[in-house]
């Protein structure tokens, strides 16, 4: 299905509130959700990807990744002796579908978890739904946070580990003057916000800022501002398929990697090997994981994903790898939970708040130990800073030493902190559910 204007429009009146309001407070719901496991059938966990359409590029491997962590898992003995099932569906990058989509694994196949989404739009759009039934959703990649919610387990980076180092790196490199472009959604907007507070420290200068809607393909206006704008590098929140056409338009316009190149949050070796590796040479990226990663546990995965059925599209990439961390945080969580009172009894929220500390050792994580925030449960990570080479893949240019704990509110420090309770501010006040 085409991605046009249309589409971002068919989304639910939650969605669209949503997407304006990045600090919505959805009140508690009694409708929570019970037990999903019953003895002598599988775990049915729904997996929630666009298979189709502009976001299809990065999705559809996460739901390839999955169906292969999962494989992983039964071959091993399933969780507590029981196999986990994956109910796959097809979002179609439209909003209005997830938020269908949802409802249906939800209240229909009965899953216990939803493993799902890719932009903050999509998450946005069934968050509503998630929390009135306290189910559990697993967001598989990066975010701008400013959410406090008690039913998401995120295991992509935040704001503060994902351009708060590229940032000051890009301008020691390559100079101070800096042009942001993003697609037109709530993640490169916010998370623009963030980056212009690292600009402002590293004594940067932003010389423009254009947002271009998701799924366009025409960036010959942007690419002329950014002409007659001479930044010393761009900084961009593009996703998916029009990811892919700016990197191509920016070559083909005649603009030089090497006195202009793109730091990405988003442009990794999935978007590189389909756009063209020549496309994509010299431009940065940071991400706490890269196929060059050179560990046992790295190599092992690439080859074992590579040669299963699911390494069609010929690559991994840090979306990919945070996706298949995730199935192994939700054994955890579910073996945890499980322990406490028993399988049949859990309930998704259940495993939620037994996930808080769960840590995925190095033996298991490609990108090495990661472990789940006991307060916000996103993930404590080492980010890093990749570029591109002429063969597609990224040679790692700087690496964090130590894990950095993921801040969901690190440029609100007057909205609050992040507990597993809620959102406690100030004075005291707890809200639940902040999205």
């Amino acid at each position: 299905m085409q991605f046009t204007r249309r589409n971002l429009l068919r989304t639910t009146a939650a969605a669209t509130a949503a997407l304006a309001t990045p600090h919505l407070w959805l009140p508690g719901s009694s409708e929570a959700w019970g037990a999903t496991m019953k003895k002598g059938e599988p775990i049915k966990v729904g997996l929630l990807f666009s298979l189709t359409g502009a976001l299809a590029v990065p999705e559809e491997d996460s739901t390839l990744v999955l169906q292969y962590a999962f494989d992983e898992i039964n071959k091993a003995g399933g969780i507590n002796g029981v196999p986990v099932q994956p109910v796959i569906v097809d979002a179609k990058s439209d909003f209005a579908v997830y938020s269908e989509k949802t409802k249906e694994l939800i209240l229909r196949e009965k899953v216990t978890a939803l493993f799902g989404c890719y932009t903050s739009a999509s998450r946005k759009a069934i968050l509503p739904t998630v929390m009135q039934r306290d189910h559990l959703l697993y967001y598989p990649t990066c975010y701008e946070g400013a959410e406090c919610t008690q039913n998401t387990i995120c295991t992509g980076p935040l704001a503060n580990q994902h351009s708060q180092d590229l940032i000051p790196f890009m301008v020691e490199k390559f100079g101070k003057k800096v042009f942001f472009v993003g697609s037109n959604y709530v993640w490169p907007k916010e998370s623009n916000k963030n980056a212009k507070v690292w600009l402002e420290k590293a004594g940067g200068e932003l010389v423009g800022e254009e947002y271009i809607p998701l799924g366009s393909s025409e960036f010959g206006p942007v690419l002329g501002k950014i002409r007659d704008a001479k930044p010393s590098f761009i900084f961009s929140t593009v996703v998916g398929a029009s990811d892919i056409a700016f990197h191509k338009q920016f070559k083909q316009e005649g603009f030089k990697v090497d006195s202009m190149p793109i730091a990405s949050l988003t442009t990794g070796e999935i978007e590189t090997r389909a756009m063209g590796a020549d496309f994509g040479a010299g431009h940065f990226l940071s991400a706490p994981y890269f196929q060059s990663l050179d560990n046992p546990t790295n190599q092992k995965f690439v080859e074992g994903f590579l040669k299963s059925k699911y390494g069609k599209n010929g690559t991994t990439h840090y979306n990919m790898e945070e996706t298949y961390l995730s199935a192994y945080v939700f054994k955890a969580g579910l073996e945890k939970a499980a322990a406490a009172m028993g399988i049949e009894n859990v309930t998704p929220r259940a495993i939620r708040d037994h996930s808080g500390g769960i840590r995925i050792e190095d033996a298991v994580s490609p990108e090495g130990l990661i472990w789940i925030d006991e307060n916000n449960f996103n993930t404590w990570l080492k980010p890093k800073i990749g570029q591109c080479q002429g063969d597609g893949t990224f040679k790692i240019v700087k690496a964090a030493e130590k894990h950095v704990a993921p801040d969901p509110y690190s440029i609100y420090p007057d909205a609050g902190v992040c507990t597993k309770d809620g959102l406690k501010a100030a004075d005291g006040k707890l809200r639940k559910s902040v999205i």
